[in-house]
């Protein structure tokens, strides 16, 4: 098994029009083409394209999308942010299993911020909030490091949009385990002192709202080139840590967290398992027709 990753940052290449950029978009046609090559060369039987909130949500979207067909031969796939929080949701059951009981899962994403909850492999609640961090680094945060005012009016701006989805979200029932996904939870944990990745996926880490006010205090006052000096953060989301931070603090204080725990698993893991699941179900109903 390989891996291969390239960070887009398209939610961050948008103009205030809406529309993708045309770097943004030129580094779209080149990522997908590159990693086509890549999958065919490594003799990959077939491919799974998928675009999520950056390119689901611009304006020039078809555009973008009938661009990266024509020039790459991969057509993708966009899913609604409903979908993508609950395919991060199937990951995350399936990593703790039924054991875990009823759990609530936030994942942080370039352009939107995805919640769910449910007690089985389908939640009961699945929703995306166009609070991402690439998206509210463009918006709010273009300062580096940003004021220290901005960061305050963010804040509580931030609280004030998620009053309604904390409520959809908490109405179900108390989770019985909360859990962070995606690269910038992972990345808050390592700065508040948990495992780093080499220490493998089966290491328990945590985030707590203690510690993550701590490492809002001074990554805000930071510059993004020392910020990817910090270990857990990569040089390519050093510039959104900040706006991630502050995500992830409103997002537990409106839903009354202390302490959150890191799942390995997200969207990825997410379609590749509805992929097998789908393929598995209907070997069987063949065979049973047969």
């Amino acid at each position: 098994m390989s891996s291969t990753k390239a960070a887009l940052r398209l939610a961050e290449n948008t103009d205030d029009a809406g529309d993708i950029t045309q770097s943004g978009s030129d580094r779209l046609v080149r990522t997908v083409a590159d990693f086509s090559s890549i999958a065919t060369s490594s003799g990959c039987g077939e491919l799974m394209a998928f675009a999520t909130s950056a390119v689901r949500d611009a304006r020039n979207s078809t555009a973008v999308l009938n661009r990266v067909r024509d020039e790459t031969g991969v057509s993708l796939q966009v899913l609604s942010g409903e979908d993508e929080s609950r395919l991060t949701f199937l990951a995350v059951r399936r990593w703790y299993g039924w054991s875990a009981g009823r759990i609530l899962d936030l994942d942080i994403g370039g352009g939107s911020l995805e919640l769910s909850t449910g007690i089985d492999e389908n939640p009961d609640v699945a929703m995306s909030v166009p609070l991402g961090a690439g998206r509210l680094t463009r918006d709010w945060l273009s300062e580096d490091p940003p004021g220290k005012r901005r960061v305050a009016v963010l804040r509580d701006w931030l609280d004030a949009e998620l009053v309604e989805p904390a409520r959809k979200l908490l109405e179900p029932g108390v989770p019985d385990r909360a859990v962070g996904t995606s690269k910038t939870f992972r990345s808050l944990a390592r700065l508040t002192g948990a495992a780093p990745s080499a220490a493998g996926p089966r290491v328990v880490r945590t985030l707590t709202a203690d510690g993550l006010r701590q490492v809002i205090s001074f990554i805000s006052r930071m510059t993004s080139a020392d910020r990817a000096e910090l270990e857990g953060v990569s040089a390519d989301r050093s510039r959104q840590m900040v706006a991630g931070a502050l995500v992830a603090e409103a997002s537990m204080r409106a839903l009354s967290i202390d302490s959150l725990e890191i799942c390995p698993w997200a969207l990825r893991e997410g379609l590749i398992l509805r992929k097998l699941d789908t393929e598995t179900f209907g070997e069987v109903v063949e065979s049973r027709e047969t």
